[in-house]
């Protein structure tokens, strides 16, 4: 099942199946990751889209929703220690590939996972920056990054 929202970042498009969370899509959107039928009123959609709400009104800085993205072990690992970075904080490709126990040879790596992230802002992968404290890029757009990273901390940028 299937629902879009409205959110300072564009259209999203939230995806379930099997009760979890698979995917968070930005406009214009692919069918890559669609399953069934569009539903609205669907449970996990609805607190999915209530939980993204909070958290662009700055009400909520850690979600709580069943996910089931689909990737390589390789990425789950990333995944995983993307939502180990807090709320207004960031890390370098190289500082998450050292949370893996990895080198910093493995920055690429963990930046090809980190784009193929299939639920942007649930999994923070916006809060994965340039080694130089830069913006680097982005499935959704740097615009975009750069405007979930300054929800966050206004400090930022």
């Amino acid at each position: 099942m299937w629902t879009v929202i409205d959110s300072p970042v564009g259209e999203l498009r939230l995806v379930e199946h099997d009760g979890a969370l698979t995917a968070i899509e930005f406009a214009p959107f692919e069918d890559k990751h669609l399953r069934g039928e569009r539903d609205d009123a669907h449970p996990l959609l609805v607190e999915t889209a209530r939980q993204l709400a909070a958290y662009f009104a700055r009400e909520l800085q850690d979600f709580d929703l069943p996910l089931a993205p689909v990737g390589s072990d390789f990425q789950h690992r990333v995944w995983a220690a993307l939502r180990e970075i807090g709320y207004g904080e960031t890390a370098s490709y190289g500082q998450v590939a050292a949370r893996l126990g990895m080198t910093a040879a493995a920055s690429r790596a963990v930046g090809l996972a980190n784009g193929r992230n299939p639920i942007p802002i649930v999994v923070p992968c916006h809060r994965v920056i340039g080694a130089n404290g830069t913006l680097t890029g982005y499935a959704g757009g740097l615009p975009r990054k750069q405007l979930l990273l300054g929800l966050e901390s206004a400090a930022l940028f």
